[in-house]
């Protein structure tokens, strides 16, 4: 039996916590890592309280609105968000950190990531925000498309 490398478990990681999403369109997974440890982990969907999509059905998809767009007329939150969350409610400082993702970051999520001090981003599929890399780029945080052991992207970048 072959031990996964760090990028290959903390990917697989994020993949496990995507299923806990709640949400009817998109299911993301994201772990925060700092030297070889996670720090927090998000999935996208409502806030604490609230109703879950797949019960009251999906607002982005009754108006319509493209992945990508009016982020705002959602009822949920993206995986980025809500680690990025979990870490300031229990204290951990993120800074410096790498991400990984089941998707590229949104603009939203991306300008959070970089004034959170996130350095770098593993993600596995992209996602349709030109705005979001190119501010991810100018900020200097590093987006790496996953790549399996061969060292083949699994998907392209965004």
């Amino acid at each position: 039996m072959t031990r996964p490398s760090w990028e290959e478990y903390f990917m697989d990681i994020a993949r496990l916590v995507a299923k806990r999403s709640t949400c009817l369109r998109r299911r993301v997974g994201a772990v925060v890592v700092k030297d070889k440890n996670i720090l927090a982990t998000g999935y996208n969907g409502t806030p604490s309280g609230i109703t879950h999509c797949e019960e009251v059905g999906c607002l982005r998809q009754r108006l319509n609105v493209p992945s990508g767009e009016r982020h705002e007329l959602c009822r949920g939150l993206h995986a980025e968000q809500n680690a990025i969350i979990q870490a300031a409610k229990h204290g951990a400082n993120i800074s410096g950190t790498t991400l990984y993702c089941t998707n590229s970051p949104c603009v939203i999520c991306s300008k959070m990531i970089i004034n959170a001090g996130i350095h770098r981003i593993i993600f596995l599929e992209g996602y349709p925000d030109d705005l979001s890399t190119e501010l991810l780029r100018e900020s200097g945080v590093e987006l790496v498309p996953y790549s399996n052991s061969s060292g083949e992207a699994k998907e392209d970048a965004p």
